[in-house]
């Protein structure tokens, strides 16, 4: 009899922390699809800058009120805030994006975006979902009504919020400034997901731990003497001295970094001088740095400072010329998805789908603001799995051939839509019903 109990109670804590069964969620989809495509459409026909989100941001809270949520705008600029209280439990939050990029389409797609605005620096610019937040929208929109049409099979809150500026970075560390997890309610989970343009659609994708990079951008200012290019010997040459610094940089990965760990530097622009006997006084370098833990990131940045100073003493520039280097403005820290967190909802998205359908992949040197919700002092587990976009005969034809296939950001990236709307719905109301189980 004393064994008794002890198995009991092992059953109830077992069945307690077991899975929510698979839901049938292709009846609804296949209703509700032509609805979701529509509104997929005019979001990608329609896109706007980081921070300018305006009518993107109106729809997404026209779209949650329609659907019965308690909706607030204007959360960290263009935020959107959506809550449905249904009774006692766990709290969930569920992002999406709502910004796209500076780049003009070239996807040839009838509902194809012709938008052109002028950027932040006044420069005119094509607009396009080229990152696929348009997906990410339609999806979150299927989820929200598909859930509040389900509130027998789930108690709690559930939160869902449309953040801007998420290209730039700055989208969720604004939203959180603004009160996000003061004036709402404070979610127990955090989950979101993200396209993939490496992946077949339908095909769910997720690394436990890190999963993005520490994203820095390095602005460095290589000062010198200018003067005729004929006499460099009355010079101090800053575009040498860069040229100098561009190489000696590799050298943190090649010869300061331990072989395994991933930290990236590169420069992506270079800029100087006017003419071609003219030594300039500077000239400018751009630097984006990936790296995934805090220490990596901090080595890393102090070794740039270190290295760029050196070369410049090596060539005898004085100290009140001595390079100046930025760090931090454009920071975006790694996404760590809580290994808790996703083993139970890796757990529910094979069930729903079949262990075939959902694979692990190795983190990625991209950068996801969507990790700041995970490095607040509330310490919220977080969870973002990627769901395939490719056209599975396109992604068959790239792994025979060897195609190479458009990557996000690309201008011809265009996902396909109804497996990869209808994946990420499902994906999103099987991992909210398990987290907000009765």
């Amino acid at each position: 009899m004393k064994r008794f109990w002890p198995a009991i109670f092992s059953l109830v804590l077992a069945f307690a922390d077991a899975p929510a069964a698979p839901i049938d969620t292709k009846p609804w989809l296949d209703k509700e699809f032509p609805n979701l495509l529509e509104l997929y459409k005019t979001l990608h026909a329609n896109p706007e800058l980081s921070f300018h989100e305006t009518n993107t941001a109106a729809r997404m809270a026209a779209e949650w009120r329609q659907a019965g949520y308690e909706v607030i705008t204007n959360v960290g600029g263009c935020g959107v805030v959506a809550v449905l209280h249904n009774g006692k439990g766990h709290t969930l939050l569920l992002r999406t994006e709502l910004d796209a990029l500076p780049v003009t389409e070239e996807t040839g797609l009838p509902f194809a975006s012709t938008v052109k605005t002028l950027d932040d620096s006044g420069k005119e610019v094509g607009v396009a979902h080229a990152c696929g937040h348009d997906i990410h929208m339609t999806s979150l929109v299927g989820t929200a009504r598909l859930l509040a049409q389900l509130t027998n099979q789930w108690r709690g809150t559930l939160v869902l919020i449309a953040q801007p500026a998420e290209e730039r970075g700055g989208g969720a560390k604004a939203m959180i400034a603004d009160g996000l997890f003061k004036r709402f309610p404070l979610p127990d989970y955090c989950v979101a997901f993200h396209d993939s343009a490496d992946a077949p659609a339908g095909l769910i994708v997720y690394a436990s731990g890190y999963s993005s990079a520490n994203a820095d951008s390095v602005d460095i200012t290589v000062r010198g003497v200018g003067g005729h290019g004929a006499y460099p010997h009355k010079t101090k040459d800053p575009v040498l001295l860069a040229a100098q610094i561009v190489v000696a940089l590799q050298t943190i990965v090649s010869r300061e970094t331990r072989p395994g760990e991933a930290v990236v530097v590169t420069v992506g622009t270079i800029h100087g001088g006017t003419k071609n006997n003219v030594i300039p006084d500077e000239v400018k370098l751009q630097l984006t740095v990936r790296t995934y833990g805090d220490d990596s990131r901090r080595r890393t940045l102090e070794a740039i400072k270190r290295i760029v100073r050196g070369c410049a003493t090596t060539a005898g520039v004085p100290d009140d010329l001595m390079p100046l280097v930025k760090t931090g403005a454009d920071y975006t820290p790694s996404l760590y998805n809580d290994p808790k967190l996703t083993q139970r909802s890796v757990g529910v998205l094979s069930a729903q789908f079949g262990e075939t359908n959902v694979t692990t992949k190795e983190p990625g040197t991209g950068a996801e603001d969507f990790s700041r919700y995970g490095r607040t002092e509330e310490k919220i587990p977080i969870f973002m799995f990627n769901v395939g976009a490719v056209k599975r005969e396109v992604y068959a034809k790239a792994m025979k051939d060897g195609t190479a296939l458009p990557s996000l950001h690309s201008s011809r990236w265009a996902p396909d839509p109804e497996p990869t709307i209808k994946t990420g719905v499902t994906a999103l109301t099987a991992a909210a019903l398990d987290l907000l189980k009765p």
